[in-house]
């Protein structure tokens, strides 16, 4: 949190490339290591529209329900309502911290894999909020910036009683 990249709308991604691939391997190697459950490129440093997402089996999320492995270039979100839930986020750019953020139910995703392929998806619950989390990253924004009441946030050996686990 605070290097100038965070703070950036990346640039939209070439798909089909070799330095793609290998960028969607790295951000993939990455998010396991550290058990996340989404990266966005500009986390790693590059400054284009790539996300990487994927829940099985995470010990950070052991309630929600699973969410595919998706590489996703390119997104476009389209809101489906106007349902908005809160549920406790943390980041891999935010370490050691969570925040109760309200973000959309439901949405619809567009965009493509690495290699070219449509991605058009309509999801719900924590798929949805992963994916909002996630390109908010390509727009430049944090989850604390989303929080409405900074009383729900700080560090989660601190928070631990107050966190119930997110719905899948």
């Amino acid at each position: 949190m605070g290097h100038p990249l965070l703070r950036q709308v990346a640039a939209p991604a070439v798909v089909g490339s070799p330095e793609l691939h290998a960028l969607v391997a790295d951000m993939d190697d990455t998010m396991r290591a550290l058990s996340g459950a989404g990266l966005a490129a500009p986390q790693i440093g590059v400054s284009l529209r790539v996300v990487i997402f994927e829940l099985k089996d995470n010990p950070r999320y052991p309630h929600v329900a699973p969410v595919p492995y998706t590489a996703l270039v390119n997104p476009v979100l389209t809101v489906l309502g106007e349902e908005q839930e809160e549920g406790w986020e943390g980041c891999l750019s935010v370490p050691g911290l969570r925040g109760l953020v309200p973000r959309y139910r439901r949405l619809r995703y567009q965009g493509f894999t690495p290699d070219g392929a449509s991605i058009d998806r309509t999801v719900e619950g924590f798929h949805a909020r992963v994916v909002q989390h996630e390109v908010d990253h390509l727009d430049g924004i944090l989850y604390p910036q989303r929080i409405r009441d900074l009383r729900s946030f700080g560090f989660e050996d601190a928070l631990a009683g107050q966190m119930t686990p997110l719905p899948d």
